[in-house]
């Protein structure tokens, strides 16, 4: 997810999208303590999506 796709998103759908990758944030960890993971690097691009939508809430809010 890129960083233009987020500023087009409204703060509904932007808190939707944080939700949704907290969900799954959750369930890679579940599944990498089980050794069902197929690709680990999901986990970190999983974070920076979550920091990404945080830091453009973030730049909103001090507007």
């Amino acid at each position: 997810m890129k960083v233009s796709e987020i500023r087009e998103m409204t703060p509904v759908e932007m808190d939707k999208k944080l939700d949704d990758l907290r969900k799954e944030l959750f369930n890679l960890r579940f599944q990498h303590a089980v050794n069902q993971l197929d690709n680990p690097m999901r986990i970190k691009a999983v974070k920076k999506d979550i920091a990404r939508i945080k830091t453009v809430i973030r730049e909103q809010e001090s507007k």
